[in-house]
């Protein structure tokens, strides 16, 4: 995903261009701190104390130029509009937070009222239209056949979350005026890895054939999670 995202950004922005980055929902900064070591000033805004704890902690050990171009916030990503005026951001992350969100309009369209005009908007999400995948290739035929008709389903986690349709996210990103300009998928071939699998000695083999399927149909249909990069008007 981080290459597919530095591609939308290359795509959009000339090289070197310093860039305002809000990410939502942070976790523990993986993503926010790749972006300040590249240069850009990113602001990451997380409710989860744990993970601002572990984002913190990670920053702490970077050298003082990229601690002083990233700061964190502990805060809900609804309430964009609290912290930060609208157009404050050239790129706004949400990777991976709508699935906790029943209802995501209102954050969909609080994240696009916080990027400049032709800011680009990153969102990771659940892919509904392949939820019959994962217990498909496991056997479990009585989940698959729930999942056909369903946007429900339980996490590695154990909690109860949602998933969202490709559809429905491109109609809802036309209304809040940052509409889709490219999708991928993410986790085509290795969404059935269980947690603890040891990492396999082809790794780069297994990233490029994950990064073409992602960019390829049918493949990135029945991905386990999409990527779509939406852009202010």
């Amino acid at each position: 995903m981080a290459r597919q995202l530095d591609e939308q950004i290359v795509g959009r922005y000339p090289v070197g261009q310093r860039l305002r980055v809000l990410d939502v929902g942070m976790g523990q900064g993986t993503q926010a701190l790749r972006l300040a070591r590249a240069g850009h000033q990113v602001t990451g805004l997380e409710q989860d104390a744990r993970m601002v704890a572990a984002a913190r902690e990670s920053l702490s050990a970077e050298p003082e130029g990229i601690r002083e171009r990233m700061r964190i916030i502990e805060g809900d990503g609804r309430d964009t509009g609290v912290h930060f005026l609208p157009g404050s951001f050239d790129v706004v992350l949400c990777h991976g937070v709508l699935m906790y969100v029943q209802e995501p309009d209102p954050l969909l369209a609080g994240l696009a009222r916080m990027l400049a005009p032709g800011g680009l908007l990153s969102l990771l999400v659940r892919n509904a239209d392949a939820l019959a995948m994962r217990p498909g290739l496991a056997g479990d035929w009585a989940g698959t056949w729930d999942a056909f008709d369903s946007v429900a389903y339980r996490n590695r986690l154990g909690l109860d979350v949602r998933a969202d349709r490709l559809s429905t996210l491109t109609a809802t990103l036309a209304g809040i005026g940052a509409p889709l300009r490219a999708w991928y998928g993410v986790r085509v071939f290795t969404d059935t890895a269980t947690d603890d699998a040891e990492v396999p000695a082809d790794t780069e083999a297994l990233l490029a054939c994950e990064e073409r399927a992602g960019r390829t149909d049918p493949y990135r249909g029945v991905a386990a999670l999409l990527h779509l990069c939406g852009v202010r008007g």
